[in-house]
């Protein structure tokens, strides 16, 4: 027998692997459930594992994997508000005579300086409906500070050059005219949250002064060896 909160977050796990073939992150979890902090959603997790409805995979991000479902289980409804990030991917290539291009302007990861990123260094071909170098730019990733929006290091992402994003949007943002990131911009009241999508980053929450956004991702190409 399951407490309405272990059910509702089995119901809420099976859907996103079901969705996006990743569990949520423990972020996710707690924002769906509408619980104060990660500690409530590990005892829900334990507590369902030890129930044999899930089971934790080792030495992976977000593994979690549904062993079975309650009898009553029902379909469970999106998270309020919650905007999910589905990378549109394509494996690399070089540009070819003819074909549309955007640049890339260099490499993007936690603190880096904005000089590291205003320098062309290279250009991709992206998917058509983002082969416009006037509108979408790309970036290099370094690091795994988003791995679990399925962002990798090595890969590039496209963005999309904008000034404004919506809460949940990910987007390069750059903070106090010095410091640009790749991250997910929360608005939270007066403030700006930018959330990491890895457990060991922690979220860092800016006044709306400080923070500029200076693009919004779109899609992302992956290197295959």
């Amino acid at each position: 027998m399951l407490t309405t909160k272990q059910k509702e977050l089995l119901l809420f796990i099976h859907e996103r692997i079901k969705a996006d073939g990743v569990s949520p992150s423990f972020d996710e979890m707690k924002e769906a459930l509408n619980l104060a902090s990660k500690s409530g959603i590990h005892r829900l997790i334990v507590a369902l594992e030890e129930r044999g409805f899930i089971r934790r995979l080792a030495n992976r991000a977000r593994a979690l994997e549904v062993l079975k479902m309650p009898d009553s289980a029902t379909p469970a409804a999106p998270p309020r508000g919650r905007q999910t990030f589905r990378p549109s991917v394509v494996g690399s290539q070089k540009p070819l005579m003819g074909q549309n291009t955007i640049p890339v302007l260099g490499r993007i990861a936690a603190g880096v300086p904005i000089a590291a990123i205003q320098n062309e260094v290279d250009r991709v071909t992206p998917p058509e409906e983002y082969a416009d170098s006037e509108a979408h730019y790309a970036l290099e990733v370094k690091g795994d500070s988003m791995i679990e929006a399925g962002i990798l290091d090595g890969d590039i992402v496209i963005l999309k050059r904008t000034d404004s994003a919506n809460s949940g949007d990910i987007v390069v943002a750059l903070i106090d005219d010095e410091e640009a990131t790749l991250k997910r911009l929360r608005k939270k009241g007066e403030s700006v949250a930018l959330e990491a999508a890895n457990p060991a980053y922690e979220t860092r929450i800016f006044g709306p002064d400080r923070v500029q956004v200076q693009g919004r991702l779109v899609a992302l190409i992956r290197k295959y060896e």
